[in-house]
């Protein structure tokens, strides 16, 4: 059963309740990709974010909204990785446990930026399925609070914070707005988080979300007109293999423009030019939205357009241009 959907109001509360727990990230520009996209890219950098990703947002939202009694049993997770030390990070700052059910073949970066903010760490098979049936398990042992990584309607209205900053920043810092918003998409927080915004604050900006070839249930479920899941995809972009759930997929449905897909090479150039070029740190699952820009001009050119970049924990000894 669908929740009630997070509205603009929840946005705004969640982002007072979780001002002192993050940073105002800052927005990048860079002449070379402007050059190359024939677009004016605006990159809202969450990969300067508390925790290395935009998913602290939601989760401090869920973990500072909770009454004492529901925070006192700790909270719970499965998660690839951004959310469980988002989680792992918010639960610490309010002193209750966190345990996480990741995939065994999550990045060891994740894992250990888990357990360095308290985060208890339950492994899985790298699988939708195993990862539930895992977690049900967890959850029935602590009695943990839930916080889903992205089907929850707390962390869709913390996540909805990124793109009212971005829009903030866009007329303080360069006295304008934007034609568009790219966004990856996996579970579809982030994107769901910018829908729920934009369709009050910018109506007219168009959101497109950027999805990998090899884990495009997404793009086939928005063509299809229901939700369609992938088990276990296998991709590069190791944020991205989470199939849409119903709260998120409601915000799909209704505002999102368009869902474009790049291939793992794409999704790697993508990434190897931003470190390159804007000397950023991002993960694969970032460099999805320059890689579909760079795959699609014609849908971007002559426009401003938003890019979020979602995170940058990134395992270095396993950098996927060296493997």
């Amino acid at each position: 059963m669908t929740d009630i959907l997070p509205t603009y109001a929840d946005m705004l509360a969640a982002h007072e309740r979780i001002k002192p727990y993050i940073h105002r990230t800052p927005v990048l520009t860079s002449s070379f990709l402007n050059e190359k996209t024939g677009a004016e890219l605006f990159f809202k950098c969450e990969n300067f974010q508390k925790a290395g990703a935009f998913k602290v947002r939601g989760a401090s939202n869920a973990v500072f909204g909770l009454s004492d009694e529901q925070a006192a049993r700790g909270v719970a997770t499965h998660s690839s990785g951004n959310h469980a030390l988002s989680l792992s990070y918010a639960a610490g700052r309010r002193g209750i446990p966190c345990h996480v059910v990741m995939p065994r073949t999550a990045p060891q970066a994740k894992k250990d930026a888990v357990r360095g903010y308290g985060g208890i760490i339950t492994e899985c098979e790298p699988s939708t399925s195993s990862r539930e049936a895992t977690f049900a398990k967890v959850q029935e042992e602590t009695g943990a609070e839930f916080v889903h990584p992205y089907n929850d309607t707390r962390v869709i209205a913390g996540q909805g914070t990124c793109s009212k900053e971005l829009m903030e920043q866009m007329e303080a810092e360069y006295g304008h707005g934007l034609d568009a918003v790219v966004a990856p998409i996996g579970g579809g927080g982030m994107i769901s988080g910018t829908c729920l915004t934009l369709s009050t604050l910018a109506p007219d900006v168009k959101i497109y979300a950027a999805e990998p070839e090899q884990a495009d249930d997404a793009m086939r479920s928005f063509k299809a007109g229901h939700i369609i899941a992938d088990d276990a995809p296998d991709t590069v972009a190791d944020g991205l293999k989470v199939p849409l759930k119903e709260n998120t997929w409601a915000f799909v449905s209704q505002h999102v423009t368009d869902i474009l897909t790049a291939s793992e090479q794409e999704i790697i150039d993508a990434m190897k030019l931003t470190w390159a070029r804007m000397k950023i740190v991002m993960e694969p699952s970032c460099a999805v939205p320059l890689a579909v820009i760079l795959k699609n001009p014609e849908v971007f050119r002559g426009k401003r357009v938003g890019v979020v970049v979602t995170g940058g924990n990134v395992d270095l000894d396993k950098l996927p241009w060296t493997l």
